[in-house]
């Protein structure tokens, strides 16, 4: 996967520190919209730096496309999953919808902890890897 990106700083020969603005699924219309009141927030991120860039530079940045789907899945597919299979076997189950809302919910909350639960680990081993390419 490849962003457009800002250094900001170098950190040492061979990393430098990025700024990678937010990406959502709305496309930030904001003239059109203006309904989620986010303006363009940025990441800040680690990069390794082979070419030299300098902060202030506009950089093509790459990191791990299999990573990022993963994460992808993990945040947003695997509560969902889990809310509808704790549903549907309840359902199978009792005929008491409270509870197969309940068990459901509670399927949802276990695939969101996952999801905070792995954020927390890539943090601690040091986020997403991106490479700087080339300048933008």
């Amino acid at each position: 996967m490849t962003q457009i990106a800002t250094v900001e700083r170098i950190i040492d020969a061979d990393h430098a520190e990025i700024s990678v603005p937010r990406k959502s699924a709305c496309g930030h219309d904001c003239e059109e919209c203006a309904g989620c009141g986010v303006s363009g927030a940025a990441v800040h991120a680690k990069a390794v730096n082979p070419i030299g860039a300098q902060p202030g530079q506009k950089v093509v940045v790459e990191s791990s496309t299999q990573k990022m789907l993963y994460i992808v899945v993990l945040v947003y597919l695997i509560p969902v999953a889990l809310f509808m299979a704790g549903y549907l076997i309840t359902a199978f189950l009792t005929p008491v919808v409270g509870l197969q809302y309940f068990v459901g919910i509670l399927g949802f909350a276990a695939g969101i902890a996952a999801a905070i639960a792995y954020d927390r680990r890539l943090r601690a081993r040091g986020g997403l890897s991106f490479t700087i390419v080339r300048l933008f």
